[in-house]
């Protein structure tokens, strides 16, 4: 768009916003208080509609149509023919006529004047239904609750801005049927997540958010400080650490539902600021995780959608099936297959990075071996689980926190969940022995000072003092809150699931 239409519509927008005004001067001139306290109201949009279906289906007609109710929301359109008026307003349910007629009104139907599309009205009236078979509300007392100053957006329902639609995500609420949609749904996936690991057994906790140390996981983390304490802060990055220090407390089953910060890219799954559930069960291993993963998510499908089955609406994407078990793929055995990588072979960077490099794979020259091969996966293996996957058992060097698998040193019990290509959950048999978690710890610190992988995991002392008491086995739990949202609601990118996705500055 040009400067100059820019600035006509900056220049018709203000017209707008200063006519709106005058007439909020008009309105308290005639003693109406365009911004009221409250409003009684008796019923949502849906339930007025059920109302009157109910009473139809139960002959009582008649009856209804004595029966006053209070209703109320925003108003999309207007259509005034001088002595009746058509309004839709919207509510979190939905959208419903309200018909006006002047002579039933009287003095009040002139406050229609002063109604604009984007205002917020409340309506005292009767459910009917007109000839065209529309369940309305015939309007008796009309009240304005709150003057709009700036218009909705032209046509937003077609608008495909979508910098417009995530920085002003009230207005994409207000105007976009599917992202309110998506924000109730959201609020369910918590619900029955919350509820799925209540009824198993386990504990809700809240640990901090600002930590001295940002560990627990391989990310760059937030910095900040605090003033009382004259010390650096961070963002956490994970809950794990602290979470394993319940389990060494006695708090066998524990999970937490949180924000984590991590100072990453954005991209369509990814944002800075994010959703997670991470849960940790004494006396397990990362086989009764796969368990828990499977039969939780299938738990919360079922819960929202009735099905454990999400319909595709793209003939090119299978339906995809949640139901357990799902299928377990071993992570070795499909790099060779698949690339000829066998990780316990080419286990030098170099080496790795010449075998990319003829696979025609993007080589970071200065990511680390694990680096280096988890952008192989993700780019030969990934694409290709769209139906629920377990790739379990992967190399050390990837999983710094977790447990060597029986007879191998090079090993551990870890597994990622994948559906639809994108990850889900990562999880593994939690690393117990003391000893062998500050080795690996200060190999971490080395990699962060000799190789400049500022991701690397950070040595935790107070962690290790704490294992140093003695944790159980443990099996551990970190799965997405928003990718799982993205999955169940068929939404392709993160900005739509999240409320106020990271932007860049305009």
């Amino acid at each position: 768009m040009s400067s100059s239409n820019n600035e006509k519509n900056l220049f018709g927008e203000q017209k707008l916003i200063d006519d709106r005004i005058k007439k909020i001067d008009s309105l308290k001139s005639l003693g109406v208080d365009p911004y009221p306290p409250r409003f009684c109201r008796t019923h949502t949009t849906k339930q007025a509609i059920n109302l009157y279906t109910k009473m139809e289906k139960e002959g009582k007609d008649s009856k209804l149509l004595e029966s006053k109710i209070s209703i109320s929301g925003r108003v999309m359109s207007k259509r005034d023919m001088g002595s009746v008026c058509f309004i839709d307003i919207k509510d979190i349910d939905g959208v419903i006529q309200i018909f006006s007629k002047k002579d039933q009104m009287k003095e009040n139907y002139s406050l229609l004047d002063y109604v604009d599309i984007g205002d917020i009205i409340g309506v005292n009236g009767v459910v009917f239904k007109t000839r065209r078979g529309q369940i309305s509300i015939d309007c008796q007392e009309l009240s304005i609750l709150t003057k709009s100053l700036r218009p909705l957006p032209d046509k937003w329902g077609g608008l495909s801005d979508h910098e417009v639609r995530f920085r002003q995500k009230y207005l994409d609420l207000i105007s976009n049927p599917q992202a309110m949609k998506n924000a109730i749904l959201r609020s369910n996936v918590v619900r029955y997540m919350r509820e799925f690991m209540h009824e198993n057994g386990f504990i809700e906790v809240e640990t901090p958010i600002l930590v001295p140390i940002a560990a627990g996981a391989q990310a760059t983390p937030f910095e900040t400080y605090h003033n009382q304490l004259s010390e650096k802060l961070y963002l956490r990055i994970a809950t794990e650490l602290y979470l394993k220090k319940l389990i060494v407390g006695g708090i066998e089953k524990v999970f937490e539902i949180g924000r984590l910060f991590r100072n990453e890219g954005i991209d369509h799954n990814h944002n800075p600021e994010f959703t997670t559930i991470e849960s940790y069960e004494a006396y397990s291993d990362y086989n009764d995780v796969m368990n828990l993963v499977e039969n939780m998510v299938s738990f919360i499908a079922k819960k929202i959608n009735g099905s454990m089955i999400i319909k595709s609406e793209n003939e090119n994407i299978p339906d995809i099936d949640l139901t357990p078990p799902w299928k377990r793929v071993d992570l070795r055995k499909t790099l060779i297959d698949k690339v000829g990588i066998d990780y316990l072979e080419i286990n030098d960077r170099n080496s790795l990075a010449q075998k990319m490099k003829e696979l025609k794979i993007h080589v970071d020259e200065n990511a680390t071996w694990g680096r280096l091969l988890d952008k192989v996966i993700s780019s030969a293996i990934e694409p290709d689980l769209i139906q629920p996957h377990f790739l379990v058992d992967y190399p050390i060097e990837m999983s710094p926190l977790a447990k060597k698998k029986p007879g191998s040193d090079n090993v551990v019990e870890r597994f990622e969940a994948f559906v639809m290509g994108s990850e889900l959950a990562n999880a593994f048999s939690e690393l117990n022995d003391p000893i062998d978690q500050r080795k690996r710890f200060e190999d971490q610190e080395k990699m962060r000072a000799i190789q400049g992988d500022l991701e690397a995991d950070r040595l935790d002392e107070d962690f290790l003092v704490a294992i140093e008491h003695g944790m159980p086995p443990t099996g551990g739990l970190g799965l997405g809150v928003d990718r799982l949202t993205m999955l169940l609601s068929g939404e392709s990118s993160i900005r739509e699931i999240l409320l106020f996705p990271a932007m860049r500055k305009q």
